[in-house]
């Protein structure tokens, strides 16, 4: 059976502010809705959208909250959980910078924060299922991001101790998002400890191969670390529970590369541009991810050092329905095909 992915859908949470029409989930979806877009992923963490808990505990209001997006012709895709994905594992030298993700009152309470995280990751689970969905994304967090660059020499089973350690950080949540049947896709991203395949495939060993441990498939974050990232998809197709639809373009110079030397995001060589304005070839991502059956939502996270964000969330609609294959059940040269036989197939091979 052929499948087609779904779309275009758009990530919420570079958008929700105080100002209408983007701080209420009736306003927002509205508005998203009038754009064309046919679904919303909606970041979990912020109040002005939905209340968590309550959506955990309540499918009464988990209707409420689809209701409110079907007036307007559009479903929600999945929940994110990247804010309390991040809060996971914090390294000390991010923790006042990662304090900004927390509640208030838990900032400069690392262990306070992790345990906070951990519930929310499980509320989550809950809330996902109480609104029917199958998917959910967020980010690992990371232990080991600062010993990224070997030198100086990493002392033996360093990296390893941190994977196993994020593993059992973990696996408790995983197991819950198994029983209630929801993915958690893991946006695969620097600052995280699980940033490319290699990383990935780190996670999942530490993880038994755990069921729930997807990919949500992002390729300007692979464009930025200079990895193939059409490879990937066939590499990890099996694994790819959800996919955002993010340019970027790398454009190294005698002065920069991947690094880029502490610059700014609109000086560097490695940038995040609205669709169409970067580099990814996404004729080839959305080929290769039709190639390999990947029938969920084609969400667009809004990222530009540029371009205005109602200016790329516009451009998103008709670029993203123009590379959303309708996969076909039919091969092209059907028309010279026909019946077939045990006798024909031996007489064309000379077998009579």
């Amino acid at each position: 059976m052929s499948k087609t992915m779904k779309g275009p859908a758009l990530f919420l949470a570079q958008f929700v502010s105080d100002d209408a029409p983007f701080n209420s989930l009736p306003n927002i979806v509205k508005w998203a809705a009038s754009l064309g877009y046919k679904g919303v992923q909606i970041p979990s963490w912020d109040s002005r959208l939905m209340d968590l808990a309550k959506a955990a505990e309540s499918k009464d209001y988990c209707d409420e909250l689809r209701g409110i997006c079907a007036e307007h012709g559009v479903e929600i895709t999945e929940l994110s959980t990247h804010a309390q994905g991040q809060l996971m594992a914090v390294h000390p030298a991010y923790d006042e910078a990662m304090d900004m993700l927390a509640p208030v009152a838990l900032r400069g309470n690392p262990k306070a924060r992790t345990e906070w995280a951990n519930d929310q990751m499980r509320l989550a689970a809950k809330a996902s299922r109480n609104l029917g969905l199958d998917g959910s994304v967020s980010f690992t967090g990371s232990l080991a991001f600062p010993f990224l660059y070997p030198w100086p020499q990493r002392p033996a089973g360093l990296i390893e101790e941190a994977f196993a350690e994020l593993a059992r950080r973990w696996r408790p949540v995983l197991d819950v998002y198994e029983e209630l049947g929801v993915d958690v896709g893991y946006e695969l991203h620097p600052g995280e400890d699980v940033f490319d395949g290699a990383t990935f495939e780190r996670f999942l060993e530490a993880l038994d191969d755990h069921p729930r441990c997807q990919i949500n498939y992002d390729p300007s974050h692979f464009v930025l670390q200079q990895l193939d990232y059409l490879d990937f998809i066939d590499i990890y197709h099996d694994r790819i529970s959800a996919f955002h639809v993010k340019d970027a373009e790398f454009n190294p110079t005698g002065r920069q590369g991947v690094y880029s030397g502490y610059a700014g995001w609109t000086d560097r060589a490695g940038r995040f541009r609205s669709l169409g304005d970067g580099q990814v070839d996404f004729r080839g991502v959305f080929s290769r991810l039709a190639t390999h059956g990947y029938d969920r939502w084609a969400v667009l996270e809004w990222e530009c050092c540029l371009k205005h964000p109602e200016d790329g969330a516009a451009e998103g609609v008709p670029f993203i329905n123009d590379h959303i294959i309708r996969v076909t059940d039919k091969a092209f040269d059907d028309f010279a095909g026909g019946e077939s036989d045990q006798g024909q197939i031996r007489r064309m091979l000379g077998l009579s």
